[in-house]
């Protein structure tokens, strides 16, 4: 099976309900032996264990969430890691002091945007591509910047190989949001400003949606969720968060020696 075809196989199981999501993702992964390699027994075995633990725990809602992260192969954004790990409900390092986030964070986050298909999304911070993976799935296109030019690189070849169309990356940085692409209906931060930077809430359509971990301090952060209705925002308190601080070009993305992991 071709990647283009493993995630035109996931946008399936990301739209069916429940009982046909089983029946698409065996779909996914057959008996032909390029994706049996790609996408072996024991890491759907593993996705699967994750999404049900997720769900259990009350961090992941059953519907087009879970059936996207059952679909989406979280070990294809981590391939150094071994699969118990790429599969564990923690962050993992990605290179140049940023990690993959947690799954129950990108379930959080993810289920907050309300996503229901035909959505354009801006992603501030691409990192490995997984979190992308996840909103192409859901949505109808996708946006990314990714401030780390190699990580950009990496990520926009590892989602192209993978099919994700939808998904297009650049290296900028993410103050700046994609202006020539706004206005968006939802926008996702995956790493902390001190404050919602102006410019994105500008590049929100009406209607629109944005969550991020906000917070000058890693450790007094709170996931917001804005809803922007009639020129002004609603803003949700979603919890604490413990994120690496939303930095601009040209400054250090790695975090300080007293900083903890992104999650």
């Amino acid at each position: 099976m071709t990647a283009l075809a493993l995630a035109s196989a996931c946008n399936q199981v990301a739209s069916t309900g429940a009982g046909d999501a089983t029946a698409a993702n065996a779909r996914t992964v057959s008996s032909v032996d390029p994706s049996a390699a790609f996408d072996p027994l024991q890491a759907r075995t593993l996705r699967q264990h994750l999404v049900s633990s997720l769900i259990s725990r009350g961090d992941l809602q059953p519907g087009r969430v879970a059936d996207a992260m059952r679909a989406v192969p979280r070990h294809a954004f981590v391939p150094e890691a071994p699969l118990d790990e790429a599969y564990a409900d923690s962050p993992l390092p990605i290179g140049f002091g940023q990690t993959i986030s947690q799954p129950a964070v990108v379930a959080i986050m993810t289920q907050a945007l309300g996503l229901s298909g035909g959505e354009r999304v801006l992603e501030i911070g691409t990192g490995s591509g997984y979190q992308a993976a996840i909103l192409g799935v859901l949505a109808r296109e996708v946006y990314s910047i990714e401030l780390v030019p190699e990580l950009a690189r990496r990520s926009s070849k590892r989602l192209a190989d993978l099919g994700y169309a939808n998904v297009h990356v650049r290296s900028g940085d993410g103050y700046l949001g994609w202006p020539e692409r706004a206005p968006f209906d939802c926008i996702l931060v995956t790493a902390a400003p001190p404050a919602v930077p102006q410019t994105l809430l500008d590049q929100l359509e009406e209607a629109g949606v944005l969550v991020a971990p906000v917070g000058a301090s890693p450790f007094e952060q709170e996931l917001l969720r804005y809803r922007k209705a009639e020129g002004g925002f609603r803003v949700d308190d979603l919890g604490p968060v413990a994120f690496v601080p939303m930095v601009r070009t040209g400054a250090d993305p790695r975090p300080t020696a007293e900083q903890p992991p992104h999650l």
